[in-house]
């Protein structure tokens, strides 16, 4: 059994997915596989920052031209002289001040107006010189890392594959409709892991289930998943009970144990599987809260190494009491507020409740309890874009 950082260090540590070349618009939220490095210098040539007037030698300055922006001026060569330029536009070789529009005056084809403090165009490499690294291997590309790779002249980034999910359901006891009665309970984990995974970044490709609680249709089921993804992520079966059939269909189609479960409350019978051809299988508990703790703490890295990304934990402060789980990492569902991360209630390993209000969990150590005005790491739940933290009211 794993501690709970070992056992996410060792699902990061994956080889990552091979890379492919995209096109800028098809780029956003892929995971660059190369660093982003400038082409040219930024700006690649003097460019001014304003309407206005660039000119040499003392004023008035005698119009002799206009340099608008797309163009490749001819150098500025006498004193005395001055073309009108746009923003945007190249500033000529031989100018030795700008003097804006506004504060300018014209009279008689020459131009008198004091240049600003600072000078009004920017230089060769001022954002950034030829070959900077701006944006390391690892990072999500986001619409500002697009600008800016067209800023610097890429068509193409190279980034990480797509990881390919398929989520199996099993358990012969779960509806997929309906109200829960006579023994069987409602089916909550088939509608929101996928969700989960989308948030994580991953492709679902392929959901079904219930699966039938025998081995044969295990590993029916495990055989045909893998043919369409990179990850296959299962719910129940991860003990060794009379109808829990993961385990055996592992082994009979030669999977070998990444994680075979973890020191950590709740969800400790949790599991990845290293498949054939590179494939892997993430076995989450069927119980709902234990599902999503075994999903935060391995799949989230998994899927965070095969897309090629580091995986780090902010830290918080614990604006209340949190007990701790004698020699077990304790995951403790939490919102976040002005006092810091509050623990919640119905927090239970089959409720459901407090995960929907928690904004992710406070990581509370082996051995220790969390004590309020303490800092403690903090598994997030993903956002999507736009979304801040803080779920429904209780």
């Amino acid at each position: 059994m794993l501690s709970w950082h070992e056992a996410r260090a060792a699902c990061a540590a994956v080889p990552a997915l091979p890379a492919e070349d995209v096109p800028l618009a098809g780029a956003d939220g892929r995971v660059l596989a190369e660093p982003l490095v400038t082409l040219t210098d930024l700006p690649a040539f003097p460019t001014s920052s304003v309407d206005g007037w660039a000119g040499r030698g003392e004023q008035p300055w005698r119009i002799t031209g206009r340099v608008l922006a797309g163009y490749d001026p001819e150098p500025l060569a006498e004193d005395g002289t001055c073309v009108e330029i746009a923003t945007g536009a190249s500033v000529p070789d031989g100018v030795e001040a700008i003097v804006r529009v506004e504060d300018s005056t014209v009279a008689d084809g020459h131009v008198t107006g004091s240049p600003r403090p600072a000078r009004d165009w920017r230089d060769v490499g001022e954002e950034a010189a030829k070959g900077e690294v701006l944006i390391p291997a690892g990072s999500v590309v986001t619409p500002g890392v697009i600008g800016l790779a067209a800023h610097c002249g890429y068509t193409t980034l190279s980034v990480r594959a797509r990881v390919r999910v398929a989520v199996l359901v099993f358990g012969d006891e779960l509806l997929t409709d309906g109200l829960p009665g006579a023994g069987r309970v409602r089916d909550a984990l088939g509608p929101q892991v996928p969700a989960w995974l989308d948030r994580l970044g991953a492709s679902v490709e392929y959901i079904h289930g219930p699966v039938e609680d025998t081995l044969e249709a295990h590993v029916s089921a495990l055989a045909a998943a893998l043919e369409r993804a990179d990850v296959v992520c299962t719910t129940g079966g991860t003990m060794h009970g009379p109808v829990d059939h993961l385990h055996p269909a592992l082994a009979e189609l030669g999977g070998s144990y990444v994680v075979n479960t973890v020191k950590v409350r709740p969800g400790f019978p949790m599991l990845v599987a290293a498949m054939p051809g590179g494939k892997y299988v993430a076995g989450l508990p069927g119980n709902p809260q234990s599902a999503i703790v075994a999903l935060m703490s391995l799949v989230q890295p998994l899927l965070a190494g095969l897309s090629g990304r580091p995986v780090s934990l902010p830290r918080v402060v614990l604006g209340a009491p949190v007990p701790g789980r004698g020699d077990y990492t304790h995951l403790a569902l939490a919102r976040l507020g002005e006092g810091g991360a509050v623990p919640l209630r119905h927090a239970g390993s089959a409720m459901l409740r407090g995960l929907a209000q928690a904004d992710g969990f406070a990581v509370i150590p082996g051995g220790e309890t969390g004590t309020p005005g303490h800092e403690v790491e903090f598994l997030p739940f993903p956002l999507l874009p736009g979304e801040s933290t803080g779920g429904p009211s209780s």
